[in-house]
C-alpha cells in the first residue's frame, strides 16, 4: 500500500503555508506594536505635563521670597508649613501668597480661554479681546466709578465681570442670531465691531469722569498688586466652572477643527457645541479679567506654546496651556519685582517677555496650525 504524498513536497502547499505563517505573524506580532505606540505617546505627554506642573509649583513658591524685601526660603517654607505672627510670615501670608494664587487661577484662566477662542474660531490671531471682554469690563469701570462712585476695587470688580459677560452675549446675539450657518468669522467680525464701540464710549465717559480715568488705566495695565485676598474664592469658583465646561469641549474643538461640514458628518453639533464654548470662554475670561485687568497678550501667546509640546489634539492642548499661562504670567510678575527699583506691571513684562518668544514660534519653518 502507497504511503501518502506529504503536504510541504507540494511547492503550492508549501508557499500558501509560507504565506498564512507569513500573514499571521503580521496580525499577532506586528498588531500589538501599532497600539504600544499609543501608550508610549501618552506618557511622554503625561510625563512632560507634570514637568510643566513642577515648574510652576517651584515658580510659585520663589515668588513668595523675591519682593522689595528678600525672605529666605526656609522662612517661606516656616510660613507655610508653621505660620506665626512675624513681619516675614505677615508679608508671605497676606500679600504674596494671596498674589501667587492669583496668578495661578487667572494665568490659566486666561490662557485656556484663548486657547478656546483660537480653535473655535480657528484663527491663530485670536484672544478672548476679541469677543469684547476686555471692552466690556473697561465700560463697566468706568460706569462703575463715574456714576455710582465706587472707587475701589473690591467694588468695581463685579462690575467687570458683569460687564465682560454683557459684552460677550451682545457679541454672540450679533455674530450668530440669524445666521443660516455658525460661521466663525461673522463671531470675530462682531467682536471687533462691538468691542470698538463700547471702548469708544468708555473712553467717552472716562475723559468726563477724572476719577473714573484714573481707575481704568490702573486696571487696563494688568497686574497682580494690590489684589484682595477676598476675589480669590469667586474666582477659583469661576476657574472651576469654566474648566470643566473647557473639558466636555475637547472633542468637540478636535471635530471643529476639521470644519463645520466634517463635524456635522461626524454626528457633533455645531451650534450646541460654540454655544458650551462660548460659555467657557465667558466665565474664564469675564473673572480673569475683572480680577487682574486686561492682560490680553498670555491668551494669545500661551496656546501656540503650549501647541509645541500637545500637538494638535486640543484636549492636551488645553491641558498644557492651563500650565503654561500662569507659569508664563508668574514669571513676568517676578521678573517685574527685581528688573526695576518698584515694580513694573506683569501686564508690561507680559507684553515683553510673549512678543519675542511669538516672534520666534511664528518664524519656525513649521508653523503649528491651529
Amino acid at each position: 500500500m502507497a504511503s501518502p504524498t506529504p503536504a510541504a513536497v507540494n511547492p503550492e502547499n508549501t508557499q500558501a503555508s509560507t504565506d498564512k505563517a507569513a500573514s499571521g505573524c503580521s496580525t499577532t506580532t506586528m498588531g500589538p506594536l501599532l497600539p504600544a505606540k499609543i501608550p508610549g505617546a501618552l506618557a511622554h505627554r503625561s510625563g512632560l505635563l507634570l514637568c510643566f506642573a513642577l515648574l510652576l509649583a517651584l515658580l510659585a513658591l520663589f515668588s513668595l521670597a523675591v519682593g522689595s524685601k528678600h525672605i529666605e526660603f526656609p522662612v517661606v517654607l516656616d510660613a507655610l508649613l508653621n505660620p506665626n505672627d512675624s513681619a516675614d510670615h505677615a508679608i508671605i501670608r497676606d500679600s504674596r501668597l494671596p498674589r501667587a494664587v492669583l496668578g495661578v487661577l487667572a494665568g490659566s484662566a486666561l490662557g485656556i480661554a484663548g486657547a478656546l477662542v483660537q480653535s473655535m474660531t480657528r484663527n491663530a490671531l485670536a484672544e478672548p479681546g476679541i469677543l469684547g471682554v476686555n471692552a466690556g469690563a473697561s465700560l463697566a469701570i468706568v460706569i462703575a466709578v463715574g456714576t455710582f462712585g465706587i472707587n475701589g476695587f473690591n467694588g468695581y470688580v463685579w462690575f467687570a465681570f458683569g460687564g465682560a459677560v454683557l459684552a460677550t452675549g451682545a457679541v454672540y446675539l450679533v455674530g450668530m442670531a440669524g445666521a443660516r450657518s455658525n460661521d466663525p468669522v461673522r463671531l470675530v467680525l462682531a467682536g471687533v465691531a462691538l468691542g470698538a464701540v463700547l471702548s469708544g464710549i468708555g473712553t467717552a465717559l472716562a475723559l468726563v469722569h477724572p476719577s473714573a480715568f484714573d481707575q481704568l488705566r490702573a486696571w487696563t495695565i494688568g497686574s497682580l498688586e494690590g489684589r484682595s485676598a477676598d476675589v480669590l474664592a469667586p474666582l477659583g469658583i469661576a476657574v472651576l466652572v469654566g474648566v470643566v465646561l473647557a473639558a466636555f469641549t475637547g472633542r468637540s474643538l478636535n471635530a471643529l477643527a476639521l470644519g463645520d461640514d466634517t463635524a456635522l458628518a461626524l454626528g457633533y453639533k455645531v451650534g450646541r457645541a460654540r454655544v458650551l464654548i462660548l460659555l467657557a470662554v465667558t466665565v474664564l475670561a469675564g473673572a480673569a479679567t475683572a480680577a487682574v485687568g486686561a492682560i490680553s497678550f498670555l491668551g494669545l501667546m500661551a496656546p501656540h506654546l503650549a501647541r509645541r509640546f500637545s500637538g494638535p489634539d486640543a484636549r492636551w492642548m488645553l491641558a498644557y496651556t492651563a500650565v503654561l499661562a500662569p507659569i508664563i504670567l508668574l514669571l513676568a510678575d517676578v521678573l517685574g519685582r527685581v528688573v526695576i527699583p518698584g515694580e513694573l506691571e506683569a501686564g508690561v513684562v507680559c507684553a515683553f517677555v510673549g512678543a519675542p518668544v511669538l516672534i520666534l514660534l511664528a518664524r519656525r519653518k513649521k508653523p503649528v496650525a491651529v
